[in-house]
């Protein structure tokens, strides 16, 4: 079942300021907060440096520069999850699929390579792999989409047949050609699935309770 929504409906499930989910996955690891703060503090004095060379006259200016590249650490998570949501609101056409897990399965994929040596001082390459979910998600009119995500003890309830619900974005009116996908949803379980939180996803949770009540309806 796919369902199109109004652009109104569209911008509140893709809104411009990030979300709490979207903040957190920009947070990223330990690694990558040391690495903003590292920034924070080269920016900050590369600020106090130019203060001394160019003295008094550009003191509000600096300031400003100041407080923005001493917090970058703070507010760039805020930033690089917004701009991705500002990519997903071009597409100018959304919808609302409702389908069902047509394939799952786990992989253990190969996600990078390190060089180290041995105790007898030896080159050796060691593998990096990760267990991924595998799904391919589908509805009656033939549309397919496959995920992968890193699997999660989460995941182990989900099974083929399963109902998975998700927004569709596209550049067409009817929806007949489908350039991306957002998180998916599995009611029966609360859970979701992503290698990315796309939605604000108490809005779309209320959207998908409102249209499992009124199947078939159109124009939110």
């Amino acid at each position: 079942m796919l369902i199109p929504l109004t652009r109104k409906k569209f911008e509140e499930l893709i809104p411009l300021v990030a979300t709490t989910e979207q903040y957190r996955y920009c947070w990223g690891k330990a690694s990558d907060f040391l690495r903003r703060l590292l920034i924070s503090v080269a920016a900050l004095v590369t600020v106090v440096t130019l203060d001394i060379l160019l003295g008094a006259g550009f003191g509000i200016v600096l300031f400003v520069l100041g407080v923005t590249a001493g917090f970058y650490w703070l507010w760039s998570p805020v930033y690089w999850a917004s701009r991705r949501n500002i990519e997903c609101r071009r597409y100018q056409y959304s919808g609302f699929l409702q389908g069902e897990v047509l394939d799952v399965s786990i992989t253990e994929d190969l996600i990078g390579e390190e060089e180290t040596v041995n105790n007898r001082g030896d080159l050796v390459i060691v593998e990096n792999r990760e267990r991924r979910l595998n799904l391919a998600v589908g509805d009656e009119t033939g549309f397919v989409t496959k995920l992968q995500v890193p699997l999660q003890r989460s995941h182990r309830v989900i099974r083929s047949g399963d109902l998975a619900e998700m927004v569709v974005f596209s550049n067409r009116p009817d929806l007949s050609r489908i350039s991306k996908v957002s998180d998916l949803y599995f009611p029966d379980y609360g859970l979701w699935v992503s290698d990315y939180p796309y939605l604000r996803r108490d809005s779309f949770i209320e959207v998908s309770r409102k249209l499992r009540r009124q199947k078939g309806a159109y124009g939110y």
